[in-house]
């Protein structure tokens, strides 16, 4: 059985690093990408399992990303993670109306993040 892909789309390079490191520590495969109009090309170009997906973006907002992932039929299933440091509950809120599969707010946790992504791709 291959070892699931995992998009990290976060523009953070520390942020990047860590998430990398925790998934792939715990057996996944993953590749990082700093621009939300990058991450959203990469999706339709290459087979992923599931995305952690920042806010605050540069190119498009993770927010525009997900509401371009939940309308492509290719892609439109895919496990959405939205990451953020805005926790307000209006971001929440817009972030489940897009169709998130899971809102994290940082500072994070290791586990939580493990755990939520095997969760979405049945690891």
């Amino acid at each position: 059985m291959s070892r699931a892909r995992i998009l990290i789309a976060e523009d953070e390079p520390n942020i990047a690093e860590s998430l990398s490191f925790i998934l792939t520590r715990a057996g996944f495969e993953v590749d990082t990408i700093a621009n939300g109009a990058d991450a959203l090309d990469r999706l339709r170009r290459q087979p992923f399992q599931a995305v952690i997906l920042d806010v605050m973006l540069p190119g498009m907002n993770g927010f525009d990303v997900l509401r371009a992932i939940r309308t492509d039929r290719t892609i439109g299933g895919l496990p959405v993670i939205v990451l953020t440091a805005k926790g307000q509950a209006h971001d929440r809120e817009m972030a489940e109306q897009i169709g998130a599969s899971a809102f994290i707010v940082k500072p994070f946790s290791n586990a939580h993040i493990v755990e939520r992504v095997s969760h979405f791709v049945g690891a």
